[in-house]
């Protein structure tokens, strides 16, 4: 597939790209981006919740009542869970929800991902840029050359763009991510991507190794 390359004006300049198939032109694998994508979300889960079972309830450990004769069912001490104040049945605990991922499988999702986005039309190459001082007003602009004000816009840079980065972080919906960070929630989650055009070196060298 061939894309025109834009300025960071909106407008379309006389170079051209061609994206790589391997990358942007494979046979999609749905299952390995619902896998993907669920690791990215259970890693984003804090897993701090917590409840008292019954060992962990203050309260006496006396027999409430005896045993027999008293017509009701037998109950042990007032940290029972089937009183009002006593312990949680199976309540839940601290836990890591993330799992083991195989690196094939998150690179078939990658790829995946970024075909759909590619079939779309969902990409645009933009010639290689940076800000001289962090300035939203400046990421603002960018954003209405390229009509995406109140949209997800991705934008995927091959280095580290300190600059690029502040001045979009106040701007909700707007995300600025490395070529070799990106995940497939973050593909499928954008309106639209706007892919630096050194990123694509980094997309062949990171999807081709073994």
């Amino acid at each position: 597939m061939e894309l025109t390359v834009h300025n960071i004006s909106g407008e379309a300049t006389s170079k051209k790209v061609t994206l790589d198939d391997s990358i942007f032109g494979i046979e999609p694998n749905d299952h390995a981006i619902y896998l993907d994508t669920k690791l990215t979300m259970a890693n984003k889960r804090q897993g701090t919740h917590d409840s008292k079972e019954r060992s962990d309830v203050k309260g006496s450990t006396r027999k409430i009542k005896k045993q027999k004769g008293t017509g009701t069912a037998r109950a042990g001490d007032i940290k029972n869970p089937l009183f009002r104040g006593g312990g949680r049945v199976f309540g839940p605990h601290p836990r890591n929800y993330g799992f083991k991922l195989n690196k094939k499988v998150k690179r078939l999702a990658r790829k995946s991902a970024l075909t759909y986005r590619a079939k779309d039309n969902d990409i645009v190459i933009v010639e290689d840029f940076d800000v001289e001082t962090p300035k939203t007003k400046e990421f603002v602009k960018i954003l209405k050359n390229f009509k995406l004000e109140g949209k997800k816009a991705l934008f995927i840079v091959n280095e580290n763009k300190d600059n690029i980065a502040l001045s979009s972080r106040n701007i909700q919906g707007a995300k600025v991510l490395r070529a070799d960070s990106i995940n497939t929630y973050e593909i499928l989650n954008a309106n639209k991507i706007l892919l630096v055009e050194s990123s694509l070196k980094t997309f062949e060298e990171m999807f081709s190794s073994k």
